[in-house]
Formats: C-alpha cells, sequence, structure tokens
C-alpha cells in the first residue's frame, strides 16, 4: 500500500518557494502522491475552513509537475459542477499527458452553499450535474461526443485514473459506476469497515469491478493514546496511526492519502511541523515492510 500526501494550496503564508519545498519534501519522503484541494471563490463559508488566496489545483500542479519526478499529482477533490465538463476533460487529459502520466483526478460534489451561489451553479444539483459532468468527460475521453472534435489527438485524449470521493451511497454508487476509484474523506475505522462491504454490494449489483479503494485520513500525531471510541482513523499516537494503516490495507487500500493540515491557519506559517509528522509515518510504515 503507497502513501500519499494532501498538501495545502491555500493561505497568505502558502508562497511560491512553500508550494515548491512542500512537493520537493513530499517527493524526498518517498511518498507516491501529492494532492491539493480546490476552491474557486474564497467565500465566508470557505473561508471559514481555508483561509485565501487559494491557488488554483490545474495549475499548481502543472507547474509542480515541472519541479519533481516521480511522485504522482492530483485533487482530493475537484468540484465537478464548478467547472463545464469539456473545459475540466481537457485540462485533466492535458495534464495527465504532460506529467507523464502522473496525474489522478478525484471529483466530488462540494458542499460551500455560498460559492455555489457566487459562482451562480445551483447548489442542490450539485449530485446529478457531477454525474452529469463526470458522464460527458468520460464520453470525450472515448471518443464518443457525436460531431465534436477534442482539442487533443485521439492518442493523447486518454484521460487520468478518476476517483469518486465522499462518504454518501450516492458516493459509493458513482465510485463504482463512473469511477477508477473510491476516495473516502475522514472516518473512523469502523465505518469504513462497513462502507467496504457496501462498496462490494453496489459493485455487484451494478456488474462493475470494485473500484480501487483510495482514502484520505487525518494526520494527527498525539503522544498518549487517543480513546475516544470516535477516534477518527489518523488521529493518535504513531502505533494507533500504524494500525489504522494496517487495517486500511487489509481492506483493500492501494494508497491512503494523510492530511496534516489541522484546521488552524496559524500552521501555515510553520510547514516543518507537518513535515516531521509526515517524516515520522512515512519512515515507520517503510520500515514496517521492511
Amino acid at each position: 500500500m503507497r502513501l500519499g500526501v494532501n498538501v495545502p494550496n491555500f493561505g497568505p503564508s502558502t508562497s511560491v518557494e512553500v508550494l515548491e519545498r512542500w512537493a520537493h519534501v513530499a517527493e524526498g519522503l518517498g511518498f507516491d502522491l501529492l494532492m491539493m484541494s480546490d476552491h474557486v471563490l474564497v467565500t465566508p463559508d470557505v473561508a471559514e475552513r481555508y483561509p485565501g488566496p487559494f491557488h488554483d489545483p490545474f495549475t499548481t500542479l502543472a507547474w509542480l509537475a515541472g519541479r519533481t519526478s516521480r511522485i504522482r499529482l492530483g485533487t482530493t477533490v475537484l468540484i465537478m459542477p464548478y467547472r463545464q465538463p469539456a473545459l475540466t476533460a481537457q485540462m485533466a487529459a492535458s495534464l495527465h499527458r504532460l506529467s507523464g502520466g502522473r496525474f489522478v483526478l478525484g471529483v466530488g460534489v462540494g458542499w460551500a452553499r455560498r460559492e455555489f451561489d457566487a459562482l451562480g451553479v445551483r447548489f442542490e444539483r450539485r449530485g446529478r450535474l457531477t454525474d452529469e459532468h463526470l458522464d460527458e468527460m468520460h464520453q470525450i475521453w472515448g471518443g464518443g461526443v457525436e460531431g465534436v472534435s477534442a482539442a487533443l489527438a485521439p492518442e493523447e485524449l486518454p484521460g487520468p485514473p478518476v476517483w469518486i470521493g465522499g462518504n454518501s451511497d450516492a458516493a459509493l454508487r458513482r465510485a463504482v459506476v463512473a469511477g477508477s476509484g473510491w476516495h473516502p474523506l475522514g472516518f473512523t475505522m469502523d465505518w469504513i469497515t462497513e462502507a467496504v462491504g457496501r462498496l462490494a454490494a453496489f459493485a455487484d449489483e451494478a456488474g462493475r469491478a470494485l473500484p480501487t479503494i483510495a482514502p484520505r485520513i487525518k494526520l494527527r500525531l498525539s503522544e498518549k493514546p487517543v480513546t475516544d471510541p470516535e477516534r477518527e482513523a489518523g488521529i493518535g499516537t504513531l502505533e494507533q496511526v500504524l494500525e489504522d494503516l494496517v487495517r486500511l490495507e487489509a481492506l483493500g487500500s492501494e494508497t491512503v492519502v494523510l492530511d496534516p493540515y489541522h484546521g488552524d491557519p496559524a500552521e501555515l506559517e510553520r510547514p516543518e511541523v507537518a513535515w516531521r509528522e509526515l517524516s515520522v509515518v512515512v519512515e515507520a510504515w517503510a520500515a514496517r515492510a521492511g
């Protein structure tokens, strides 16, 4: 099982130099995947969690592709209803090709109602729009849109792996039908154990293969064990986090993305703290694997 890292691409302290250092640290530590999130406008509901400015993930990842050589690059998650699907398909295919096949397109339906309003997109239709956009993108990548010629040549057109983010049954079904992977975000181990069973049932029902399981978990290392029965995966002592990773691997996870951002914008001014935590976990995981 491979490890990825969610890199903050927002906040006044996240400069060009800091983003490049994040990429070099992640690749240097041996992480397989670097991901970042997506917001188009920093409306008040977004700003409560993620202060601006917010660097566009396509632009930022394309730039980092030229400053890295091995690590995969992805979105966790791109908010699908915000962009015209043909544009998203073109940008994703271009980034995948120009990065040497290193791009992973993680997508989700979104949550920030005021951002939807500001963009003129109906919040209530975000699930249906996501399904429609995914369908159109797959048609474009497959060359199946009648009367339309893609900007890329046919041999350049195949899109990247698509991971469907979300923890609802709708997201699980969407991952089976329209994704190559399922990308749940933040959960207890009991919850994901049960959810993987539901994912398998949905795949059987649809007559589809089980998608890749690629969760994103919080990373919060503590000196003492966290005994809360509702403890989320990735929170606790190093031993607890490693046990979570072992259990996720046993459930069939091929990649686990670690999110070291604790939600305090002041953290962004001292990324070295996050780098130390990531280093401890990735080195311990590598040592366990031998």
